[in-house]
């Protein structure tokens, strides 16, 4: 499933992303407290993402074939990545993983086969995008828990994020985890001319693109800004934050069973 803007964008999103993450953290308490994300501290933040960085490299360098689960910390015969030094910070820490896993992504075409936790997926290109989407939301987490001004989110990451948030982890990841929603509902998603349509029901959760004309037939709609509607997907704003109508417990579902999808 390819992405809905341009890989190499991507790649300079999370170059971007990574630096703009360590230096909102530097310096800060690492007992801060992340909004919207309870028992999240901006500590365990910058730890989570410099190990996914670092997993992520250690199984696009191994051959094992294994592709542990999303989160897992990276598998001990890998061989030494992303070391930033005795004693160093931990943003320091997370700048050197990034710049180890980005001089191995950009070894590769975003087309080459590469192992990844989503069968539609099998490419690098899918490590280009979650990693830069992970790394998008986590850096709005850190300088929210620091207070400092967040940064913008264009409408293109935006847009993107809510696909891959709808298709991959709502469409997909359930699936995985074997988890199902308690009622039959639909909740189209609409960002200008792109257009999602998600269902849930007791036999799983599914997501497709569809026209915005198919995604307003749905239980309920949500529309907004598309970075709004970004950050509500990974529930770190209010429902106040996007507009709603319809079946107002389809979409309690979708952002319900979102939650348990993104833990």
């Amino acid at each position: 499933m390819t992405a809905l803007i341009d890989y190499g964008r991507l790649l300079d999103v999370l170059a971007d992303e990574g630096r703009l993450l360590a230096g909102a953290a530097r310096g800060a308490d690492r007992v801060l407290a992340v909004p919207g994300c309870p028992g999240l501290t901006l500590g365990e933040t910058v730890r989570h993402v410099t190990e996914i960085y670092r997993a992520v490299l250690a199984w696009l360098r191994s051959g094992d074939g294994g592709v542990p689960p999303p989160g897992s910390a990276p598998a001990a015969s890998a061989g030494p990545v992303g070391q930033a030094g005795p004693g160093a910070a931990p943003e320091d820490a997370l700048l050197a993983a990034l710049v180890d896993l980005l001089a191995e992504l950009r070894r590769h075409r975003p087309t080459d086969p590469c192992r990844t936790w989503w069968p539609a997926d099998p490419t690098c290109g899918f490590w280009w995008r979650r990693l830069a989407h992970e790394t998008v939301v986590h850096r709005v987490d850190v300088q929210g828990a620091r207070g400092t001004e967040v940064a913008e989110i264009p409408d293109d990451i935006a847009v993107d994020g809510v696909d891959e948030a709808l298709l991959l982890w709502f469409g997909h990841r359930l699936g995985a985890l074997g988890v199902a929603g308690t009622r039959d509902a639909r909740v189209g998603v609409v960002l200008g001319e792109r257009a999602w349509l998600a269902r849930a029901s007791a036999s799983g959760a599914q997501a497709r693109r569809v026209t915005p004309e198919e995604a307003r037939t749905a239980d309920a709609l949500v529309t907004g800004d598309p970075a709004a509607v970004y950050l509500w997907l990974w529930g770190r704003l209010p429902d106040r934050a996007v507009a709603m109508r319809g079946d107002q417990d389809a979409v309690a579902q979708l952002w319900a069973l979102l939650r348990l999808a993104m833990r």
